[in-house]
């Protein structure tokens, strides 16, 4: 039998997971519990090890963690019902072809073992049999939608179950990853019963990680994320060791305007993963959730006027990329590279946007971006003519872009609209052309709400703080304050928007609202290094 376990190990790649000295039993992953069918008290550690480690999507290391678990104890079904659970896709990353075959054959075991286990067991892994199949066809959405329906049936067998909970409404969220509301705040099909399912879960178990992890992401989207606010705060400090679950919090502190608690949530995520990836540095794909918590941490502090931490974490997300990235996922990370750039360009740093080198030219996006960061720091040292210059390289970039080429969530194309309009925006103020500035202002603004939703933004300078300061320094001050507020709306608590509220209010004299937001602005702004003259540096000075 521990024969025909090393050789499956094998055949999934894991083999060396089969030593039990080589994978570690981690000491801070909170106090998650789910007893399974085993006589092996160390194949549960490895089995509670794993779940937590899943639910925290490091999905490569919860997989070594429940192979100890079935190396430990093969005739646990639930081990290998991890094994299958940790390889598939979820919101984030799809399912490769050698995770499909690991999944598939570690559901048979998991069945043959059943016959041992309790019956919310048995609907568990019969569930998960209907996840898979091999070979792994083509279009898995017929199995995933299998899949999500025999766990609303395990889910209405065991309701009280909080991971059967977790599960059927994680099972859900693949069928929609990342598109669970429209952009006019509305719910998508099954999003409802997403949150029917967290909720009524969350009232019983309040700090079941899982619960929190999904609940964060159900409502993040929605028009009222702050109904996750007491989610964010007890996933918060719940599995210390896990550092995306430290880094979820922040995608609901960014949504309500609490961007000094985003840069702390993520502070705390990057220091967990730091130390989690000195024990384990081959952790495939969990790079890039660093890199995330670099990202939204970067993007909180630019928020909030913080440039030099703004600008440190932009650096350390792009370092925390793997240069394997660029060969095996290049349209997923290629956008990204140029990430440092748009914070010089957001804090002024003209000259310094220059001095940045140009990527690799098989880099598509990031060559596109980089036109534009020259373009618009060019344009605001009014070196006009080699902005246009500039201006022409961007569109014969973006010319060049490939149907797969990606920022974040959205096509480049599309996120580079918005670069093309916000770039002939401030040539034409540079210009003097007031009216044409605001026009392509305004179509940036417009092709940016159009971007779906991702966290931080896909293009992370709102362009209304552009478009706002060219219109207050035009003396339009009602259209001016329009642009304010919906970026507030958008952006809550944002200071850019809040500092330009402010002086619009001013100046029609508002005198009580004026004082009161810039009492909101200075509570923002008092982590910042910059002073501002304008909501945009573009127009500093104006």
């Amino acid at each position: 039998m521990r024969h025909g376990i090393l050789c499956f190990l094998l055949l999934t790649g894991c083999a060396d997971a089969a030593r039990r000295d080589e994978v570690p039993l981690f000491a801070n992953l909170g106090r998650h519990h789910r007893a399974v069918s085993t006589s092996s008290e160390r194949a549960q550690r490895y089995f509670d090890q794993g779940l937590v480690l899943a639910y925290g999507f490091n999905r490569a290391e919860s997989a070594r963690s429940f192979q100890q678990a079935a190396a430990l104890d093969p005739g646990c079904a639930m081990a290998w019902w991890g094994i299958a659970y940790a390889s598939g896709p979820d919101i984030n990353f799809p399912m490769g072809p050698e995770q499909a075959r690991s999944a598939f054959h570690a559901v048979q075991r998991a069945a043959a073992a059943a016959a041992r286990a309790t019956p919310v067991e048995q609907a568990l892994v019969r569930a998960m049999a209907a996840r898979y199949a091999w070979p792994n066809p083509e279009d898995r959405r017929p199995l995933d939608l299998a899949y999500a329906e025999a766990m609303e049936q395990a889910w209405l067998q065991f309701p009280d179950d909080p991971d059967v909970a977790a599960l059927y409404a994680e099972a859900l969220m693949d069928l929609r990853p990342w598109d669970l509301w429209t952009g006019d705040g509305q719910p998508q099909p099954g999003t409802e019963r997403i949150l029917q399912v967290l909720e009524q879960a969350l009232q019983a178990h309040p700090a079941h990680p899982a619960l929190l992890h999904f609940y964060v992401h159900a409502v993040e989207a929605s028009p009222h994320p702050e109904k996750a606010l007491a989610a964010a705060g007890r996933l918060s400090g719940a599995v210390p060791g896990a550092g995306h679950l430290e880094h979820m919090p922040s995608h609901i502190y960014v949504r309500v305007g609490r961007y000094q608690d985003a840069i702390d949530s993520n502070r705390r995520a990057v220091a967990a993963d730091a130390a989690y990836l000195k024990r384990s540095p081959g952790s495939g794909p969990y790079h890039y959730y660093r890199a995330h918590s670099y990202h939204l941490l970067s993007f909180a502090a630019m928020m909030q006027g913080s440039s030099a931490v703004a600008l440190a974490a932009a650096r350390d997300s792009v370092a925390a990329i793997p240069p394997s990235a660029l060969e095996e996922i290049l349209p997923f990370v290629d956008g990204y590279l140029t990430f440092p750039m748009h914070v010089l360009l957001r804090f002024g740093r003209w000259e310094d946007v220059l001095r940045e080198p140009a990527p690799d030219p098989k880099l598509r996006v990031a060559t596109a971006l980089w036109h534009y960061a020259r373009g618009a720091a060019l344009a605001n040292l009014d070196r006009v003519a080699e902005a246009q210059a500039e201006q022409e390289a961007l569109a014969a970039a973006v010319g060049a872009l490939a149907e797969g080429d990606f920022v974040g969530l959205n096509p480049a194309r599309a996120v580079l609209e918005v670069a093309g309009r916000m770039l002939a925006g401030e040539i034409a103020a540079r210009a003097g052309g007031t009216e044409a500035a605001v026009g392509e202002l305004r179509a940036a603004a417009a092709a940016e709400d159009a971007l779906r939703y991702n966290e931080p933004p896909d293009w992370m300078t709102p362009a209304r703080h552009a478009l706002g300061a060219v219109l207050l320094n035009a003396g339009r001050i009602a259209e001016a304050e329009a642009e304010y507020r919906e970026d507030l709306a958008r952006n809550p608590g944002n200071g850019w928007s809040l500092f330009g509220l402010a002086r619009c209010l001013r100046a029609r004299g508002a005198e009580a609202e004026a004082e009161a937001t810039e009492r909101l602005f200075q509570r923002v702004w008092s982590h910042a290094d910059v002073e501002l003259t304008s909501s945009c540096f573009c127009q500093a000075g104006r």
